[in-house]
């Protein structure tokens, strides 16, 4: 079966949907099969990878999550949409929003992603959700529905104190709904290493988390040709190929696949 990962910080603008695409299409470049799920009713990963106008998408996650609720069969494929770039997309857009009050009265409401999931995820290497930067229902189904969550964090002071809060509901659905759910680890973005709060902050954040998660070695910098990769629905890979921001998500690509390696064979040991 394939992994599911879960981007996931509910402070915006950490450079979230980005870390997701790129990750996305950074394994599907080394051949592995990848599904992304939008799971933000804002629709900014199906926005950045080429379908300008999300509200107009007929077939969403909006639309699997009613079926489910229904008790209806979810028609998976009709709502798959297929990227140029090596990768699937459960698209959303506004009607996602109305799912979170929708779930208050669902039967076992917060794994109603994980059945959405549950008959196609043998069919890909990796599941990445992108959620939204909130902490609520539809967030709280993307952690029930996964094994494992990235956390990408802005080498800032506020976006870096804010990861204490994510961590307590990670720790609560670990408790309560996905015993076996646990953090890859943070991935610092947007850094301006030549200013001294993102070294200072990048240093207190490996001092303050290192301990209780992998801080990854490669840190995204910031740069204009990652935010404008959203305007051209590309890849920073296909659209700055040659840029620091690809070569940075490049090593990160190899970071995500060496522990997907190591894990299997921790796994193989034990048993």
């Amino acid at each position: 079966m394939g992994k599911v990962i879960s981007c996931c910080n509910q402070k915006g603008g950490t450079g979230k949907t980005t870390t997701c695409a790129s990750l996305g299409i950074g394994l599907a470049r080394e051949k592995r099969r990848v599904l992304l799920v939008d799971a933000d009713p804002q629709g900014d990963l199906t926005t950045s990878l080429g379908w300008r106008n999300p509200d107009e998408i007929k077939v969403t996650l909006a639309t699997l999550f009613e079926s489910v609720i229904e008790g209806k069969a979810a028609d998976f494929c009709e709502a798959t949409l297929h990227h140029e770039e090596g990768v699937d997309l459960i698209p959303a857009n506004i009607e996602l929003s109305a799912m979170e009050m929708r779930l208050v009265t669902a039967m076992s409401r917060e794994y109603t992603l994980k059945r959405i999931l549950s008959g196609v995820r043998d069919e890909y290497d990796y599941v990445l959700i992108d959620c939204m930067p909130s902490l609520g229902m539809i967030t709280i189904n993307a952690l029930a529905a996964s094994d494992s969550v990235i956390i990408p964090v802005q080498a800032q002071y506020l976006p870096a104190k804010g990861m204490t809060q994510l961590i307590k509901t990670v720790t609560q659905v670990q408790a309560q709904l996905n015993p076996a759910l646990k953090i890859d680890g943070a991935l610092l973005t947007l850094s301006d290493n030549r200013t001294n709060l993102a070294r200072d902050t990048a240093s207190l954040i490996r001092e303050s988390y290192g301990q209780r998660m992998k801080i990854y070695d490669s840190v995204i910098p910031v740069a204009v040709s990652a935010a404008e990769t959203s305007a051209v629905g590309k890849s920073i890979f296909e659209y700055d190929k040659s840029g620091k921001v690809a070569g940075a998500y490049a090593e990160f690509v190899k970071e995500v696949m060496d522990d997907g390696k190591l894990n299997t064979i921790r796994t193989a040991i034990s048993r």
